[in-house]
Order: C-alpha cells, then sequence, then structure tokens
C-alpha cells in the first residue's frame, strides 16, 4: 500500500491509493458488464455486479437504494434503448482501501444522444467484486443557468 503524505499548503495529506490492487482487472470486469448488458438489452448482464443494497444516483439527479428496484427499472429501460449504442471506457480509478476500488467510467454514445461519466464504488467480498456505488453525471458542454 502506498503510504506517501503529500504536503499542500500547512496540511499533510496521504496518498490512499494501494498499488497492489489490480485496478484495471478490477474495472475491466464492470466495462465488460455494462457493456455486454448494454449491447445485448439484458439488464441482468448489465447489472450482473451490483450489491444487493446498492446506492445509485440517475443522470438526473435521482436516487435509488437496492438491486431489485434498480434492476426493474434497468429491465423496461435496456431493452428499450434509453441509453443509445456506447462505449464504455475507464477514465480513472483507484484502490483507497483494502478491498476498495473508486471508478470513474464514461459511457460515450457511438451515433449521438447523451454520454455520460459515473463514478462507481466497488467492494470485493468472498473473491468477488461488487458495486457498492454509482452515481451517473451527464457529459454536457455547459452547465445550465440560473
Amino acid at each position: 500500500m502506498t503510504n506517501s503524505v503529500i504536503e499542500s499548503g500547512r496540511e499533510s495529506r496521504p496518498a490512499l491509493h494501494d498499488e497492489s490492487v489490480d485496478v484495471g482487472t478490477v474495472v475491466g470486469e464492470l466495462l465488460d458488464h455494462l457493456h455486454g448488458g448494454l449491447d445485448g438489452a439484458s439488464a441482468d448482464t448489465y447489472d450482473d455486479m451490483f450489491a444487493d443494497d446498492i446506492l445509485w444516483g440517475t443522470p438526473k439527479g435521482r436516487v435509488l437504494k437496492g438491486f431489485a428496484p434498480l434492476n426493474a427499472i434497468h429491465r423496461q429501460m435496456v431493452p428499450a434503448k434509453v441509453a443509445p449504442e456506447s462505449r464504455f471506457e475507464a477514465a480513472q480509478a483507484i484502490a483507497p482501501a483494502p478491498g476498495v476500488v473508486v471508478a470513474q467510467v464514461g459511457r460515450h454514445a457511438i451515433d449521438g444522444g447523451f454520454s455520460e461519466m459515473a463514478m462507481y464504488v466497488l467492494v470485493e467480498r468472498a473473491g468477488r467484486w461488487w458495486v457498492a456505488g454509482a452515481q451517473n453525471t451527464p457529459i454536457v458542454d455547459t452547465l445550465p443557468t440560473r
């Protein structure tokens, strides 16, 4: 684990990333599920890594807790192709604690439609990685005005 401390003004801040965790493999597995679920129009594939008590934030700022209600929504949205054909790509990821990975993942629409950036929190339990929480944010060039 990296235990370096970065001097920032008057404060010392730890660098939390644990370099012994292969975040690329963990995030790659997540990307495979997300991409495979959208390409195959399967909410169950898309949601396969989601924990039973997942916390979810939508691009419209709504929040939801629990696999069952989220999967029910995804079972309607994924086959209806609400999200356009997309490319998923990891933007960055860290492992701030043993068995925890935080990743920022972009979903980029291929032929128009909306794109979004999501932050995923993954937790390892008994050798398997689970998404504990996610927050989706639309990718836009400008913010709304008042």
